[in-house]
């Protein structure tokens, strides 16, 4: 297997075109892109582009509301993944905007790192109701899957919010914008779901496209697939994280999804719906849907249709319009100690990881983003 810096050798010897875009779509792709700095050592005509791969920042903000006033009204345990307790929602600041703010103004809120925690919490308290809100991608929401498949406990209920990525990508690449030129499509995804959903980005759109695993060595190896298609008017599905990525993917994973969630139309905060790229529980399992189990009242106007806090620019962050520090809020009114926007929360969000490899400063959207101030990061010579 070739190091990364033999791959970036491979890909500085390329002609490359003037100016070529490749999107990411996972948000593990960004952090090593940052963290690595790939963008410093690489040829300056290719631009490497964020896309919609951090669920935290999709999540409807109506499905946080609805968890913060289920936490808040009905008694409940609730329980969630880490990074959703911080995700600020649209409301009045005398009001919760948060799980953490909700949490802080009594209710039992925990966060856990896994779905078997959400079992375990409401085994131990047999006399309480817990809610797992359950947020997430495919590769979350398989695992959640399985819980449903075991069976849970009659305490336990699930507020359900999964997505899933390759429809956001087939609406960017349906408009007249998309944005890109080639894609590196997630590892993670692939290794559940197969490569094969990522078919249609070559066959329908004649655009290059590779599955990249979380390494420098492996982004790099799907980078130089993708570029080097494109050189030569080529538009394949390359695998170029083969030691996890099998074709079908996980055939277990993928019964589990299909024999506990229905697939439907889901909103996208900032975004709007998207068409069959949402998870909902079956109705055999309507029993512990808290939507159902637990009816709450959302007045009309935090009906929102999943919009961002005023200002915040994180859905064109996520859709690869601009990059994170070309948001009007980036580094002033947001950062990660104070975020306005998902995409300053998450681990996983573009605006979070650029913040955390260095890059402080806000950028005029109208110009390109500096990759210098990329340069700077921590550790960015690594590759």
């Amino acid at each position: 297997m070739k190091s990364a810096r033999e791959w970036l050798e491979e890909i500085r010897r390329l002609p490359l075109p003037a100016g070529i875009r490749v999107m990411n779509v996972c948000g593990g792709h960004e952090r090593t892109i940052a963290m690595a700095g790939l963008r410093r050592v690489l040829p300056a005509s290719i631009e490497l582009i964020a896309g919609p791969g951090c669920p935290v920042c999709v999540c409807p903000e109506e499905d946080i509301h609805a968890a913060i006033l289920l936490a808040m009204q009905q008694g409940v345990t609730l329980v969630a993944f880490g990074d959703m307790l911080r995700v600020p929602a649209n409301g009045p600041r005398s009001a919760p905007r948060s799980l953490d703010e909700a949490r802080a103004a009594g209710a039992d809120i925990r966060p856990i790192a896994a779905p078997q925690e959400a079992r375990r919490i409401a085994l131990e308290h047999p006399g309480s109701q817990v809610i797992f809100f359950a947020a997430g991608f495919e590769t979350t929401i398989a695992p959640v899957a399985a819980l449903l498949a075991e069976g849970v406990p009659d305490n336990l209920s699930v507020l359900l919010s999964g997505r899933l990525t390759w429809p956001a990508v087939a609406m960017l690449l349906d408009s007249e914008t998309p944005g890109f030129d080639a894609l590196i499509a997630p590892g993670h995804v692939s290794t559940i779901m197969g490569p094969e959903e990522w078919a249609f980005v070559p066959e329908r759109h004649r655009i290059p496209a590779a599955v990249g695993g979380f390494t420098a060595e492996s982004l790099l190896a799907a980078l130089y697939s993708v570029l080097r298609q494109r050189i030569e008017g080529r538009a394949v599905l390359d695998n170029a994280y083969a030691t996890a990525v099998r074709p079908g993917g996980n055939r277990t994973a993928r019964l589990l999804l299909e024999t506990t969630l229905d697939v439907v139309d889901a909103p996208w905060r900032g975004i709007g719906t998207i068409a069959k790229s949402g998870f909902r529980l079956k109705a055999g399992y309507a029993a512990i849907d808290a939507r159902l189990r637990f009816p709450i009242e959302i007045d009309a106007s935090r009906k929102r249709a999943g919009d961002m806090p005023p200002g915040c620019d994180c859905a064109r962050v996520v859709l690869g319009k601009i990059h994170p520090p070309q948001c009007r809020l980036y580094g002033a009114a947001c950062t990660p100690h104070d975020p306005v926007g998902p995409c300053m929360v998450s681990d996983e969000g573009a605006c979070r990881i650029w913040w955390s490899s260095g890059v402080r400063e806000r950028q005029n959207p109208s110009s390109a983003v500096s990759v210098a101030a990329v340069c700077a990061a921590p550790g960015g010579g690594r590759a």
